[in-house]
Parts: C-alpha cells; structure tokens; sequence
C-alpha cells in the first residue's frame, strides 16, 4: 500500500488523478439533480452546484485518507477567523483583475458594455452563489489545495505554482467559452494559466485556499457585475491575461509582518 500510494503521488500521477477527481465530481455530483431543477423555482439550480462541491470534498478526503495518506491539513481548508478576511480579499482581486479588463476593453473598442436586465439582476446573488460551489471553491481545493500540497513535497515551490497553472489551463481546453478558432481558443487557455498563477499567488502568500478560491470566485463575479458583448475577443483575453498576472504579482509583493524581536532584558 506504502509503495502505491508513493507512486500516485509522483507528480504526473497526482496531477491525473487529480483531473479525474475533478470530472467525476462534475458529473457525479450535478447529474443526481439535474431532473429536479426547475425553472420556476430558480433555487433548484443550487443543487447541481451543492452536490459538485460536497462531492469533490468529500472524494478529496476520501483519496487522502484511504489511499495516499495524507494529511487532510495540507489541503489547507484551515477553519480560522483570518479565512473570511482572506476570501474577501481574494474576491477582491479577482474582481478588481476583471473590472480592469472591461475597462480597458471597452476603451480599446474590443468589447461593449451588455448592460442588466431586470430578470439578470434579480437572479444576480444566486448566480454568485452557484459560481463559487459549482467552479471556485472545488477546482481551488482540488488545483491549489490538493495537488498544491501533494506536489509540494517532491518539487520547488516555483514549480508547484507552475505545475499547478498549467495542469489547471490545460484543462480549458476543453471548457466552453465564446472562443472561436484555433488563436482564440489557445489565448483562452494561456488566460486560464493565468488565473491559475494568480490563485497560486493567493495560494503561497497565505498558506490556504481561501484567498486562492477568493480570487476564482471574483472573475466569475466579475463577469457578472460587469458583462461585456465582445467584439475581438481574442485582444480582450490578451487584456484579462495581462490583469490576472498583475494580480498574481501583486499577492507575490504583499510581504507577511515580520515579527518583532523580544526585548532584551538588561541585568
């Protein structure tokens, strides 16, 4: 069993794995409750998202527990007063990283404004609320929470935070996204590393998911609050990759307080 699980935590292994553990908790955790979703009763859409989250947890826990063995701290789930604040101020990231995009799209003519309808905002809260159980917090517990601690033991920490990107910017190769043609759909991808350098920075400055998942969340409720019709989308992800690796720069800056010496007692 020893042998086993040190093979599975060798770096391609784990990163595998962990692709598999996230598409198993995609499907097994939405494809229960699809049939129960109403569109008149708009809180059913909530219960795909809930059982795609408590399944990747519970799968995670499970695969670290029984197979690997390792600890369930290193996911770096750590119930403290400081995760609200570091959550706030990942999302705080994220959102900023996004409203710069539309800025800077809109004024460079690659992207308008959408603008609300009443039906959009009504549904907005829910909407956050599904991004971040059905997106955020189960790809960050998995990418920069799981594999972050797994990978952690075998390379370098800068090449945990890039292992880490690109496994995660791989992955969209294959997400839906408004990308069209071969260029398009490659500067997604570079995008999604980039948001995955930006959460590793979150990551590895605070030693927990929480700012990690913060950051996720904040693109997507960037997206949200600020929708944008593109028009060249190719140069408005060129603009979103730019502003999510300043983000990512910026959690890399942030120096923890450096504590201060104990006073030395004369006599």
């Amino acid at each position: 069993m020893r042998s086993a699980a040190k093979i599975l935590t060798r770096p391609v292994w784990a990163t595998l794995i962990t692709i598999v553990i996230m598409f198993t908790a995609v499907f097994g955790g939405s494809l229960p409750f699809i049939s129960l979703v109403n569109r008149e009763v708009p809180l059913t859409r909530l219960l795909p998202a809930l059982g795609i989250a408590v399944l990747a947890l519970t799968l995670v826990y499970l695969y670290r527990r029984f197979v690997t063995g390792e600890p369930w701290s290193g996911v770096g789930l750590t119930l403290r007063w400081s995760a609200v604040g570091e959550a706030l101020l990942g999302v705080a990231a994220g959102m900023a990283a996004i409203l710069v995009t539309s800025l800077v799209s809109v004024a460079l003519g690659v992207a308008q404004w959408r603008g609300f309808d009443e039906a959009s905002l009504a549904y907005l809260p829910l909407s956050l609320l599904i991004a971040t159980l059905n997106q955020a917090f189960p790809e960050e517990m998995l990418f920069r929470g799981h594999l972050w601690h797994t990978l952690s033991a075998s390379l370098s920490p800068r090449t945990v935070m890039i292992a880490t990107s690109l496994a995660f910017g791989a992955l969209h190769i294959i997400s839906s996204s408004p990308a069209t043609g071969i260029g398009e759909r490659l500067l997604y991808v570079v995008s999604a590393v980039a948001l995955g350098f930006a959460c590793g920075a979150a990551r590895a400055r605070t030693g927990a998911v929480w700012a990690a998942a913060g950051v996720h969340a904040g693109l997507h409720y960037g997206f949200r609050i600020f929708p944008l019709q593109e028009i060249h989308y190719d140069v408005q992800l060129l603009v979103q990759t730019v502003s999510l690796t300043l983000a990512g720069l910026a959690f890399l800056l942030i120096r923890a307080p450096r504590s201060r010496p104990a006073p030395v007692k004369a006599g």
